[in-house]
């Protein structure tokens, strides 16, 4: 079958800057207390519910997957970009980084205790996102968790250079509102919310979400 369009291009661009981008973001999570402080979260929910295997979704360079391994979950990282996934290896060689794609995750159905997915869906057109979030309930346990995090805006960008360097990156960003209506549509709880405004090296304002794989009945 051929792979779509959207997938092929993100990850000719990801190859293309992977090592400038690393260099870019290597601390990314020290200067960003508000979006740690929502994985950490994330975590101790699914720890909570029992841990079980968590997969990071557009994992990248590693270091959300490396996060989340600090806090405790039982993670490895997912990502479409060879060039990546080479530093992500390079850099964390006591975790788990598989090749492939979030549209297509290919674990058991209910076998998954968690997803994050952190500045990665910013890439999937409107049309594919009821697809993707049905393919992430269908590999979530029932209750299972799901982490968001994206930039908070309603627009479409081409980008076509970065770090002197050319390419073709759509970005497909969306308010938490619309993100929101995408998730339970698909059958999701979402029950927390956070956004910030931009910090210094950023030019766009973020947005994160946590969910849950169903309803939860509350006494």
């Amino acid at each position: 079958m051929t792979e779509p369009s959207f997938l092929t291009t993100a990850r000719a661009a990801y190859d293309t800057i992977a090592d400038a981008y690393v260099k870019a973001f290597e601390d990314e999570w020290d200067r960003v207390p508000i979006d740690r402080a929502m994985m950490t979260a994330f975590a101790d929910l699914v720890r909570a519910d029992g841990g079980g295997e968590v997969l990071d979704v557009g994992s990248g360079p590693g270091e959300t997957t490396a996060y989340l391994h600090s806090q405790g979950l039982d993670v490895r990282g997912l990502d479409l970009s060879p060039a990546m996934l080479a530093h992500a290896r390079r850099s964390h060689p006591e975790l788990r980084f598989d090749e492939g794609t979030m549209t297509e995750l290919k674990v058991p159905d209910g076998s998954l205790a968690g997803i994050s997915a952190v500045y990665c869906v910013i890439h999937i057109p409107d049309e594919e996102l009821p697809a993707l979030f049905a393919e992430f309930r269908r590999a979530l346990r029932p209750g299972g968790h799901l982490l968001l995090i994206f930039m908070n805006l309603d627009e479409h960008i081409l980008r076509t250079e970065a770090f002197g360097l050319t390419f073709q990156l759509n970005y497909y960003m969306r308010t938490p509102g619309r993100m929101t209506e995408y998730l339970e549509a698909a059958g999701f709880d979402v029950h927390a919310q956070a956004t910030r405004k931009t910090q210094p090296g950023e030019n766009l304002p973020r947005a994160m979400l946590l969910a849950r794989n169903g309803t939860l009945v509350t006494q």
